[in-house]
């Protein structure tokens, strides 16, 4: 695996940020020896050029065309995502639609689907589009901001394609768009230099805890991407051996519950996770996986107990057969252009709101956040 100059890639020391706002500690990590790689106006172009070449890549890799999506869905349908169930959504009144409310987006896993069915998109062929979310929730770190941008795609599949043969060719094919970018990244800008291996290693999610027994479901993440460089978490929101998810996952977008007759394991989704050096941890790049057909959404609301959501629009339509099978998930556009670019801080490729503290202290290493 080729290596980046040892200024850029030292190990980590961590250090406390300070408390903000009366929020628990924030935990900011500190690349010892930090440099960026490219100045502010670089940096700016650099984006601009990844999120280009990244998009016209991806769209040919997996036959997507583009579509326009929503900021804000309507409070009710069943529209907007639940991520791991516990974010809360930004809610407005509409002035013009009485009793009506909007709430910005946290995905558009549910919305893509809709919209394959209503343009009419043939097996085979999808949809991308440039998401753009607030999660208020989100606990301020190196890699995890309260704006999120992300190409969100979606791509209609059949029966036989749901299964984890056919998951894997889909998430080898965005791993190649990721080395093929990275490429276009080190070519243009010399001073960067490649790290991300050839190959993206597969494991499920119950085979990592096997794996790695004493660890955190973070930990394990670590531990299995510095060994691998790239890896494919296969089977995120089900129950382990332990009882316990490797993450949480809402019940109504991927199947985390069809079990592979290979192998007795269940999940048709996960996560695309890299071993990022300038942080000395694992980054995750992609979450994504098939959606539930049918049997998979009855099964996981019983099993999460919400299966109130029945009489939801989204959930009306997929259970009485309106909406295509489909494979689909998200790939973070800030976060992609921060590992392109070997950069310590999300708020380096993105423009957020950060606590003075972090800011000040990120000033001071020469780590400039728009």
């Amino acid at each position: 695996m080729p290596q980046a100059p040892s200024t850029t890639f030292n190990n980590p020391i961590q250090r406390a940020a300070g408390t903000f706002n009366n929020s628990p500690m924030s935990k900011l990590l500190i690349p010892e020896g930090y440099k960026p790689l490219l100045n502010l106006q670089q940096t700016e172009q650099a984006i601009k050029k990844i999120k280009d070449f990244f998009l016209e890549s991806l769209s040919t890799e997996l036959r997507l065309r583009r579509v326009t999506a929503p900021l804000f869905v309507l409070k009710g349908l069943g529209m907007n995502d639940d991520l791991n169930g516990i974010e809360r959504p930004v809610t407005f009144p509409i002035k013009d639609m009485e009793e009506a409310k909007a709430e910005v987006v946290h995905s558009l896993a549910k919305w893509k689907r809709v919209t394959l069915a209503d343009y009419s998109v043939a097996p085979g062929y999808g949809i991308v589009t440039d998401m753009n979310a607030i999660r208020a929730d989100e606990e301020l770190d190196n890699t995890h901001s309260m704006y999120v941008d992300q190409w969100d795609w979606e791509r209609v599949v059949t029966a036989d394609d749901r299964n984890i043969d056919f998951l894997k060719r889909i998430v080898r094919r965005i791993y190649n768009t990721l080395l093929r970018t990275e490429f276009f990244v080190c070519e243009t800008y010399p001073q960067i230099r490649p790290f991300l291996p050839e190959e993206i290693h597969f494991i499920h999610a119950e085979e990592l805890r096997r794996r790695y027994p004493d660890l955190t479901p973070k930990e394990r993440e670590d531990a299995i991407c510095k060994e691998y460089g790239a890896v494919f978490i296969i089977g995120i929101g089900g129950k382990l051996g332990d009882g316990k998810e490797h993450d949480l996952r809402a019940p109504d977008y991927d199947d985390w519950s069809t079990v592979d007759p290979a192998t007795g394991l269940e999940g048709l989704n996960g996560d695309i996770l890299v071993w990022y050096p300038v942080l000395g941890r694992a980054l995750e790049l992609s979450s994504m996986g098939i959606r539930v057909d049918k049997a998979a959404l009855e099964r996981q609301l019983a099993l999460q107990g919400k299966e109130d959501r029945k009489q939801l629009y989204f959930h009306r339509r997929l259970l009485t057969d309106t909406l295509p099978l489909s494979i689909g998930g998200g790939i973070g556009q800030s976060r992609l252009c921060m590992v392109m670019l070997h950069k310590g801080h999300i708020g380096e490729t993105q423009s957020s709101i950060w606590p003075d503290a972090m800011r000040r202290q990120c000033e001071e290493i020469g780590m400039k956040l728009i």
